[in-house]
């Protein structure tokens, strides 16, 4: 019979073999912690690849996989017919490699909306390409965005129904190109923003050639739509450039907007033309050149009622005016202002432009800070001397 041994008789550890016992200890319940990948109660973020060469072949195989905080890689090529929806929260969809990762709808649809469904909380999409998708409603979309929180960096939406439909709470859509988006019967769009968005933001993008279309339409509740290419240039045929149909309130800083002359409707940027649904109802255009290709037409129309509408150092080019009442300070209304390049929407002051030094200070928030660069970027726009008219300050 095998005697117990007491515990009391066991040779106590000396100070410093304790100490050592505790550090290792410490260090194990680090990296356990690291393995199971828990830091405060939130499970750390993986990075999934995606590729041909990889462990998930196409985006909708780590869909199946992926947790909240993930980061997904997709590697650059094409992705015929593959659709996803995306239910996670804080998700990181990431194109990498030479070129964009180019999801091509094929034919196929996810939950019959779109090639992306994502329904999440706070996902970040970056360099990503959507193409291509189309539904037996008419009312595909390269994302049909449906969770709280979005962002959207450096993507490409061309060819679609809708190129980004719907959302819930900010939005924001940062370098980013819509082309030749909707469906023909007036109601798709290059991209489409849901009334359930508390703020949307535009910046340094390039959306144009909507098909009936608008360019730009959003029901959000405060729209700030800054440093951008809005254009039908010579051949596009969108209605609206840029439509807020519900009101709210609107910033329009700095932007790039043209009309084409196959336009389907004579205004350019509409406010408010469903009527004012929200608790404030506010425009402000600042800094804008419009130009107006078409024989005539209105710059912009602001709904009756709208409590401020305000319109400073907009350069207006070409025929039409503002319908509405509004309080403007040094806009100028102007069929040769001198740009660059008209022709090829080179829309920079040239020497001599009578916008040169003709503009006034609008003060914070309103005081444009970035000017827009062509393809989707943004450079500072400088302080030189009295501000310019119009997007751009003159380089002597």
């Amino acid at each position: 019979m095998r005697s117990k041994i007491r515990k009391d008789n066991m040779p106590k550890p000396r100070p410093f073999l304790r100490s050592m016992r505790s550090a290792c200890y410490f260090v194990l319940y680090a990296m356990l912690t690291a393995c199971v990948g828990i830091a405060d109660g939130v499970a750390a973020s993986r990075i999934l690849k995606v590729g041909p060469d990889q462990a998930f072949r196409r985006p909708s195989d780590a869909a199946g996989i992926a947790r909240d905080g993930d980061v997904v890689e997709i590697a650059a090529g094409d992705y015929p017919g593959d659709v996803a929806v995306w239910r996670q929260n804080r998700l990181t969809l990431r194109g990498v490699g030479r070129g964009r990762a180019h999801l091509r709808a094929a034919g196929r649809s996810a939950e019959g909306k779109a090639i992306w469904v994502i329904k999440g909380r706070q996902t970040t999409v970056e360099r990503i390409e959507f193409s291509g998708a189309a539904v037996p409603d008419g009312n595909g979309a390269g994302i049909r965005a449906e969770g709280e929180g979005l962002v959207i960096r450096d993507c490409h939406f061309h060819d679609n129904e809708n190129g980004i439909l719907g959302g819930a709470g900010d939005v924001l859509i940062e370098g980013t190109e819509f082309a030749r988006n909707g469906a023909g019967d007036g109601r798709t769009h290059n991209l489409y923003i849901d009334r359930r968005v508390t703020r949307f933001t535009l910046r340094n993008s390039y959306s144009h050639h909507a098909k009936v279309g608008h360019n730009v339409k959003s029901r959000a509740r405060e729209n700030r739509i800054e440093y951008n290419r809005i254009m039908d240039e010579s051949d596009g045929n969108a209605s609206y450039a840029i439509d807020l149909p519900d009101g709210g309130i609107a910033y329009v800083i700095g932007n790039l907007i043209q009309q084409g002359p196959s336009t389907e409707n004579a205004t350019i940027v509409s406010y408010g033309a469903e009527g004012l649904l929200h608790p404030r109802n506010e425009t402000y255009l600042v800094n804008n050149t419009t130009v107006n290709d078409a024989g005539n037409g209105t710059f912009l129309r602001i709904a009756p009622g709208t409590e401020r509408a305000v319109a400073i150092n907009n350069l207006f080019v070409g025929a039409g005016g503002i319908q509405g009442e509004y309080a403007g300070r040094n806009n100028l209304f102007l069929t040769d202002p001198k740009l660059m390049d008209r022709e090829r929407f080179d829309y920079r002051l040239a020497a001599g432009s009578p916008a040169i030094d003709a503009g006034v200070d609008p003060g914070d928030p309103l005081r444009p800070v970035s000017q827009y660069v062509h393809p989707r970027r943004a450079a500072t726009r400088p302080v030189l001397g009295p501000p310019d008219v119009g997007a751009y300050e003159f380089h002597r």
